[in-house]
């Protein structure tokens, strides 16, 4: 039995806003989250807060300052913390949507080396996905992006989280 968690139901609650529409509320409640949380907080809190907060920027260079902080908090979080929250959960299962958006990002950015080095490493960490839909729906975005990445397109994806943010 997963142990409440107040903060990750409160993420929870701003994402759904966020997905709804209401982007700039969605937003600030996050931000709220984050400095209440602080840069030494819990590290899923931090990792999740960030991943979201990245969907809600369109600006690629916004989104990357929030997916750089999100995969840092991933490197502290421990396998222990991700089953308290989720039993279904394994933090491995983070890394290939936490380096696809580093690589779209970087890939809007023009900065394709980087880029690369991040598609690969989504790649690399591709086989932690679940097999279900959102397993499925991550594999095909990391296809897409690594063809973007060999086309050097820096076109925003119609598929891309908080693309109509």
């Amino acid at each position: 039995m997963p142990t409440p968690d107040p903060t990750m139901d409160a993420i929870g609650q701003a994402v759904t806003e966020g997905r709804a529409g209401a982007t700039a509320s969605a937003r600030r409640k996050l931000l709220d989250l984050w400095s209440a949380t602080g840069v030494t907080g819990d590290p899923l809190h931090r990792c999740t807060i960030a991943h979201h907060l990245a969907d809600l920027h369109q600006d690629p260079a916004q989104a990357l300052i929030w997916d750089i902080r999100a995969l840092d908090a991933a490197d502290a979080v421990t396998e222990q913390r991700v089953q308290e929250h989720h039993a279904g959960l394994h933090i491995a299962g983070f890394y290939p949507s936490l380096h696809l958006n580093l690589a779209d990002n970087y890939r809007r950015l023009g900065s394709f080396e980087a880029a690369i080095e991040h598609i690969d490493a989504a790649k690399e960490h591709a086989p932690n996905l679940p097999q279900d839909s959102y397993g499925d729906l991550l594999r095909e975005a990391i296809d897409q992006v690594a063809e973007a990445i060999d086309r050097r397109d820096t076109a925003a994806r119609a598929s891309a989280p908080g693309a109509g943010a």
